[in-house]
């Protein structure tokens, strides 16, 4: 990060010094005006303003609080060590990222004076321009839409990785220095520049790390499975890990961890069920069979059912057809 902007953000703020002074005690009456702790956006931005900043405050223990915006939180330098819903614990590192949905419940343990976190307090309506910039089709971008734009949500938090990813860095800072600069601030600028951060999350799916890890691998199992569902006859790794925005390497390894086959087997497995359900409820010769199921090498299709079946297709179709009469 630059370093006059660096050094803008480690300055003490007033409750810091309070803090450093004695207290030992975040002054709730600075976050909200309710009995539950959950820091109110009224307090924290300006009228009409979408978006700000707020360095983290140091030297004390932040305790659990909830809040009516979405927050992200990007580490500077340092570390902060995150408590979400009492259980899952988050270590935020230099350049890491972390996205938190309304309401979820939040602690920070204590940060020291080298430990320096943005977090941008944000109104969802801020996401409009940059949700509409992002593709729908990708399974990533979903899971960010749908994380940041419901309240109650599976996902409430994202954490992203993303510490040597250079565009993603500059992106961010760029945002800092857009708010931090009042000529500069321009609600049209920072929400196209969040639209481009998306944009280049997307590229970065696996780089969601963590417990919501768990979410996406089960939204791109589950979409790997539609797809090979409707596409058996022409279904490729290739197609599918460009839809994802995901490498071919990280697609099989996601598919194989979450379902314990790769993608060859999954789709081998829908094949041979349709070939064996035309086989038994057409009069198909066995070579159009073989090609409506998406095999062009019939030889390779009779040694692998074979394998499987201990019989060729023809013998398959007659005993099995035997077996219906009979019952």
């Amino acid at each position: 990060m630059n370093q006059k902007l660096l050094e803008q953000l480690a300055k003490i703020s007033e409750e810091e010094k309070e803090i450093l002074e004695g207290k030992n005690q975040i002054s709730k009456s600075n976050y909200t005006s309710a009995k539950e702790f959950c820091v109110d956006s009224k307090k924290m931005l300006e009228m009409n303003q979408l978006i700000t900043i707020r360095p983290h405050t140091r030297f004390i223990c932040f305790p659990e609080h909830g809040h009516n915006y979405v927050e992200a939180v990007y580490m500077c330098s340092g570390h902060t060590t995150h408590i979400i819903n009492g259980k899952e614990r988050v270590e935020l590192k230099e350049g890491d990222l972390l996205f938190l949905n309304q309401q979820v419940a939040h602690k920070i343990e204590k940060a020291e004076s080298t430990d320096i976190g943005v977090n941008f307090i944000i109104l969802p309506e801020f996401f409009d321009v940059a949700f509409g910039m992002i593709e729908k089709e990708s399974s990533i971008s979903n899971f960010i839409v749908n994380a940041l734009r419901q309240k109650n949500s599976d996902s409430e938090y994202l954490y992203f990785q993303i510490s040597d990813i250079l565009p993603i860095q500059n992106l961010i800072e760029n945002m800092i220095w857009l708010i931090k600069e009042p000529d500069a601030y321009n609600n049209k600028i920072l929400q196209t520049t969040m639209g481009l951060l998306f944009m280049q999350l997307t590229q970065y799916g696996h780089r969601i790390v963590e417990q919501r890890n768990k979410q996406v691998e089960h939204m791109i199992a589950k979409m790997v499975l539609q797809y090979i569902e409707t596409n058996y006859r022409t279904a490729s790794l290739t197609e599918i890990a460009d839809q994802a925005n995901m490498s071919i390497y990280t697609m099989s390894r996601l598919i194989k961890d979450y379902t314990k086959s790769n993608f060859s087997e999954l789709l081998q497995e829908k094949r041979f069920w349709q070939a064996r359900k035309l086989l038994l409820e057409t009069n198909l010769p066995v070579a159009d069979v073989i090609y409506a199921v998406g095999y062009e090498n019939t030889a390779y299709f009779h040694r692998k059912f074979k394998e499987r079946y201990k019989m060729t297709p023809k013998k398959y179709r007659t005993a099995n057809k035997i077996l219906n009469v009979q019952k």
